[in-house]
């Protein structure tokens, strides 16, 4: 058979003036049984699938091309908010930068606390890894004592709360500014050897306090969170009970996974430091384990009644389909199945 002539000829002769697809699809296997004397049941897989594919292609041909016309005009918009994103973001700065320019004759605290602000209103996550190396180099810079723990720690401490504070606690995210924070301090630590133990001790220590500020600062808000927050809460209530109770396992895997990519010797410090803070980290499984249970007692019956809304949707035409396809894969592997057994039965001998 000839496919691509079947194929045209489909195309030809399908009946787009009939009322319903019922109908239409009907007429084109009568059409196909007629004129090119196929039975249905002699179709192989590929046949079958250039008819379906063939048919499909013209009942949706207007459907997809509005929807590529939406999908042009959804990456525009993406791009134009990109741009404004970013003018945004500088136009921020501007304004950070004219105040710290009107105060840089006042006292270092007030500079403190504008820079503060800043952290707070601008998004970090774009710029989080330079600013890391450039606040680690700066310290090492301006280092006069020979020690720079204390700076670095309290520096990664406050940017990994910024960081991860405002957003959601999902691994995925968290995931990525520990990663981000901790990858900027190796490629500094890596240049600088001789302060690799210092910087990484700090840049760890650091992110583990910042993490805990940040789940500290989640069970708190839980009390007061608004019922449009806990709405969005609860569409990830699992997930987040989840995470919560893995936070300790989440930054040691980060840990694990950055010193993987490193050098032996940085590899081997991070290790080290990693299994010295084991203990450090009960801290972090019990401030996450607090939050985890708050968060079970007060939303958990928002939760239940989230599921309830949520076996209603399954009766969706989507979620029927999606039944109805699971209930064919079943029957199809079914038949699979049978269809083998018999098939080795009969090559088996016969018992004399």
């Amino acid at each position: 058979m000839d496919l691509d002539k079947l194929q045209r000829d489909l195309k030809l002769s399908y009946n787009s003036g009939l009322k319903s697809v019922e109908e239409r699809v009907e007429d084109a296997l009568k059409h196909l049984i007629e004129e090119w004397r196929i039975e249905p049941q002699s179709l192989t897989l590929h046949e079958l699938k250039t008819i379906a594919t063939t048919i499909l292609d013209v009942e949706t041909k207007t459907l997809h091309n509005e929807l590529e016309a939406l999908l042009a005009q959804k990456e525009q918009i993406e791009r134009s908010l990109e741009r404004k994103a970013e003018a945004l973001q500088a136009s921020k700065y501007n304004v950070f930068n004219a105040m710290e320019t009107q105060l840089s004759n006042e006292d270092s605290e007030i500079l403190s606390k504008l820079h503060q602000v800043k952290l707070q209103s601008i998004d970090l996550f774009d710029l989080l890894g330079e600013m890391v190396e450039s606040a680690i180099i700066t310290a090492l810079e301006k280092d006069k004592d020979g020690d720079i723990k204390e700076t670095t720690e309290e520096m990664i401490k406050e940017l990994t709360y910024e960081a991860v504070k405002e957003g959601s606690l999902n691994t995925i995210r968290i995931r990525k500014i520990l990663s981000t924070i901790l990858q900027s301090a190796i490629d500094v630590a890596e240049a600088t050897p001789t302060r690799a133990d210092e910087i990484l001790n700090a840049t760890l220590r650091g992110m583990r306090s910042g993490l805990i500020r940040s789940i500290d600062r989640f069970k708190k808000r839980l009390a007061f969170m608004p019922i449009e927050a806990k709405h969005i809460l609860i569409e990830d209530y699992d997930t987040i009970i989840e995470d919560l109770n893995q936070t300790d396992i989440l930054f040691s895997q980060v840990v694990q996974t950055q010193a993987s990519q490193s050098s032996r010797n940085v590899n081997k410090l991070l290790l080290d430091i990693n299994h010295n803070m084991h203990y450090d980290l009960q801290e972090l499984v019990h401030i996450s384990k607090e939050a985890a249970d708050i968060m079970r007692e007060r939303f958990s019956a928002f939760a239940k009644s989230a599921v309830k809304r949520g076996e209603k949707a399954m009766q969706s035409q989507t979620a029927l389909e999606a039944k109805r396809m699971g209930k064919q894969a079943w029957s199809a592997a079914k038949n699979a199945l049978e269809t083998a057994i018999k098939t080795a039965k009969d090559v088996m001998p016969k018992e004399k």
